[in-house]
């Protein structure tokens, strides 16, 4: 193993309940709809576009994507200003991975302006990788292989030698297109179904460090 691809949203930070009572309060508020967190699930991983443009389908509502993306971090920055947390063991294992001679690339379809944010809440910042991607960086999103593609690309290395971590199926789907092992984290999904959707086990969290994701 040569370079592990992190998610970030529910693999480095506990920020998947706070995107959905964000999307729930931006629907509230600009169209006046009540929506259950729940049903953005089949969604996460994605990218917000597809995140909130999924539901507002399933709804039959007729958005505007850019403003409801807009304000859903206005309200996501307020929702996580001094609640949320790290995944447990994310923090000690990003920073051990350099001395091990492991590279380190965050991989995830949200907006740069959010994978910043959710890096600066738990306290890690760019410096702490070796390269940053996010869904700014690619055309497509999750479940196709582009972000953990241009992930392995910028750490100059082969896909097949890269760990992919996920908390969701669309992400471990992307992962295993890509050519990457998979570990997926029980933080939002079980783990029936990211065993299902390609993760080679499952863990609950990172606190076993670098040993718990050898192969």
């Amino acid at each position: 193993m040569k370079a592990i691809l992190f998610d970030v949203d529910g693999v480095l930070a506990l920020s998947e309940p706070f995107i959905a009572e964000a999307g729930a309060l931006m629907f509230r508020e600009l169209y006046g709809v009540d929506v259950a967190p729940a049903e953005f699930s089949p969604f996460v991983g994605t990218g917000e576009a597809r995140y909130l443009g999924g539901v507002a389908e399933a709804r039959g509502i007729a958005i505007d994507l850019p403003e409801a993306k807009k304000r859903t971090y206005e309200l996501y920055f307020d929702c996580i200003r001094g609640r949320m947390e790290a995944v447990p063991g994310a923090l000690a294992l990003v920073r051990s991975l350099r001395a091990a001679g492991v590279k380190a690339a965050t991989a995830t379809s949200a907006d740069r302006v959010k994978l910043d944010a959710n890096l600066a809440a738990i306290g890690l910042q760019e410096a702490d990788f070796d390269a940053l991607v996010c869904g700014n960086d690619v055309q497509r999103k999750k479940p196709a292989p582009d972000i953990y593609l241009e992930a392995a690309r910028r750490l100059g290395a082969d896909p097949k030698d890269c760990l992919v971590i996920e908390d969701a199926p669309e992400g471990l789907k992307a992962g295993a297109a890509a050519g990457c092992r998979c570990i997926g984290l029980s933080t939002t999904f079980s783990a029936e179904l990211l065993l299902e959707a390609g993760a080679s086990r499952v863990l609950p969290d990172l606190s076993g460090g670098l040993a718990a994701l050898m192969p």
